[in-house]
């Protein structure tokens, strides 16, 4: 049966059929809709953990269990889950472990471009980088049969572009049988990673490694497909797309394995074609270890002079490809590339620009509003809130990685700085990685104001649940944290819970609290606008013609105000005016208005009366 599935989605789909039964990740874009889609299969537990080193964890600890398992992250997830990423290479599973790092080229929803395929060198696994969802949801079944023929997690490296684009793909109705491992492993020499047990282990992850490479060369997605010999080209991932695409006669080494290397394949490969490149997004990790082995690429001239005078590389090292970089830095080289149709190309279309900004009715608003207003710095942290950088209301002075806000704060206090330093931090993220930062606040007493932005979910990849939500991935009843009862678990004296929508109450409380010395943290609480439950109780404020055009309620930066052609009479100034379609009635405009003048259509009609 053929059906219509993205890359995430026929992930989803290749580790149902199989066998998988326990996934545990971590939202993040491009991963998000992996968990979600696997959630829904029959005779499966899946789960969002708090992070993704919890939830590599929980995968491993499934796999030794003898359940083939799944752990799903974004790029950059793989960083906080590299502990357990490094010790589980060394140790090996019982049942097939595939761990899944979706990289981001172009950094569409990310904080950097990192190549992961290089954490797979690091760690000595293989790694498998499908082209398109077909190879997605086989790579994936792949991936579980490797894994446990050699004792070792498989990372599968997927990409934005394969992750979001939707292509046919052939599946099977059933999913497999994984026999039950009757007992847990009493293997300590095996999974107790202690100094004396981990140096045994290494010489075995070494020769491992030179297995697999051996395997490589007759892995079933390592393809040679000859066509013209004036040119080949090694390839992998979504970029062998484009390879067929602007050099459809050159012949092609289809990496679907790109680490470890078919050694022999390459060199083989490479004896057959006149000029050799390698087509690869990112990093030269390919094109690396090609030239290690002695393999002659092509290499033009005057290459110092084209516009990534970087890397040996003929194709740019950062930003993700597409035909037309491809085929510019394919002539630039001196290399044919086919000339596009321009009857068929697809035309470019000139959008009007639509800058980032906090949705209109974002219970985070009123705190940036605030603090833009106090004009202290301001510690950023990731998710929904981060586009409190944005203008007008430019609040947010750093921004790193996940949970970094109540750190870099600490670090800015100790270090002396005499301004008082306030963290931001949602509630996902104060349950991901901000627990620990704030312990630490409070324990060494930093003088530190935390602002956790509780918008009751996990707003910026698409409203998964949280520890704070009450709600399992799977629709299931469970306890909700109460992050107040939290924060001062942690040590904080000084806690206080306000509606996200109160200006007045959390300005007043910042302008005391900045006076006072010690830790702090202050809870905005209040769902996110964009909740169907939210959603239901939209009633839009008008601007009424007390408005002067002053310019205060600009300040909000709210999508749903703008000005409008109308001049005040006195002051020539623009009169503001709310689109009816967009305002979901916050009121923080109608708090922060110096002249009442905006009013619900009763308020309106009262004052009339």
């Amino acid at each position: 049966m053929r059906r219509l599935l993205s890359g995430n989605e026929a992930v989803a789909r290749g580790a149902w059929e199989a066998g998988c039964s326990v996934a545990s990740g971590y939202p993040g874009t491009p991963s998000t809709e992996i968990m979600e889609t696997f959630a829904l299969y029959p005779n499966v537990y899946a789960e969002w953990a708090p992070n993704e080193k919890v939830g590599l964890d929980a995968a491993i600890g499934a796999a030794y269990a003898g359940k083939r398992s799944l752990c799903t992250m974004k790029h950059v997830g793989l960083n906080v889950a590299a502990d357990a990423f490094f010790y589980v290479a060394m140790t090996g599973i019982e049942a097939g472990l595939v761990i899944v790092s979706a990289d981001d080229p172009s950094m569409h929803s990310s904080q950097n471009e990192q190549d992961n395929r290089q954490f797979a060198k690091f760690a000595r696994i293989p790694c498998l980088d499908p082209a398109d969802s077909q190879e997605a949801r086989d790579f994936t079944i792949a991936a579980y049969d490797l894994s446990e023929q050699f004792d070792t997690p498989v990372l599968l490296r997927m990409t934005t572009r394969v992750c979001h684009t939707s292509t046919a793909v052939e599946v099977f109705e059933q999913q497999a049988t994984v026999p039950d491992q009757k007992k847990y492993p009493r293997n300590p020499l095996k999974y107790v990673m202690i100094p004396a047990n981990a140096r045994r282990r290494h010489p075995v992850i070494e020769a491992r490694i030179a297995d697999i490479s051996e395997f490589a060369e007759t892995f079933i997605h390592n393809r040679v497909e000859y066509r013209g010999k004036d040119l080949g080209i090694i390839t992998g991932g979504v970029a062998y797309q484009y390879a067929r695409e602007v050099f459809p006669d050159a012949s092609i080494l289809k990496l679907g394995m790109v680490y470890p290397l078919p050694k022999k394949m390459i060199t083989e490969f490479a004896k057959n074609v006149k000029n050799l490149i390698v087509l690869e997004e990112l990093d030269p990790f390919i094109e690396d270890q090609v030239r290690a082995m002695g393999v002659k690429l092509y290499q033009p001239a005057g290459k110092a002079e084209q516009s990534y005078p970087l890397t040996k590389s003929i194709f740019p090292i950062f930003g993700e490809l597409n035909p037309a970089i491809v085929r510019q830095f394919a002539n630039e080289a001196g290399l044919y590339a086919a000339e596009i149709d321009f009857e068929t190309a697809p035309i470019s279309l000139e959008l009007p620009a639509r800058p980032p900004s906090l949705c209109p009715g974002c219970p985070h608003r009123s705190s940036f509003y605030v603090l833009s207003k106090l004009k202290i710095p301001v510690n950023g942290d990731i998710g929904c809130y981060t586009l409190g950088v944005a203008p007008p209301l430019s609040a947010i002075d750093t921004c790193g990685c996940m949970g970094a806000s109540i750190g870099v704060a600490h670090g800015a206090a100790i270090a002396g700085d005499p301004e008082r330093h306030v963290a931001v931090v949602g509630d996902s993220t104060f349950f991901h990685s901000g627990i620990p930062a704030l312990i630490n606040v409070a324990y060494n007493q930093s003088n530190v104001i935390t602002i956790i932005m509780d918008n009751r979910v996990t707003g910026m990849t698409g409203h998964q649940e949280n520890p704070g939500t009450g709600k399992t991935l799977q629709n299931e009843a469970t306890i909700s944290l109460d992050i107040e009862q939290l924060v001062k678990a942690c040590g904080i004296e000084k806690v206080l819970t306000v509606e996200a929508f109160e200006v007045d109450l959390i300005e007043k409380t910042l302008r005391t609290w900045m006076k006072e010395e010690g830790p702090a943290v202050m809870i905005t609480r209040e769902p996110c606008a964009l909740l169907p439950e939210q959603r239901k109780r939209y009633i839009p404020l008008e601007v009424t013609d007390q408005c002067n055009g002053c310019t205060v309620c600009f300040r909000i930066g709210c999508p749903a105000i703008s000005k409008s052609e109308i001049l005040d009479p006195k002051y020539n100034r623009p009169l503001a005016i709310i689109n009816a379609s967009l305002c979901t009635g916050c009121e923080i405009c109608a708090q922060v208005c110096p002249r009442d003048a905006i009013l619900f259509k009763s308020q309106v009609l009262a004052k009339s009366n």
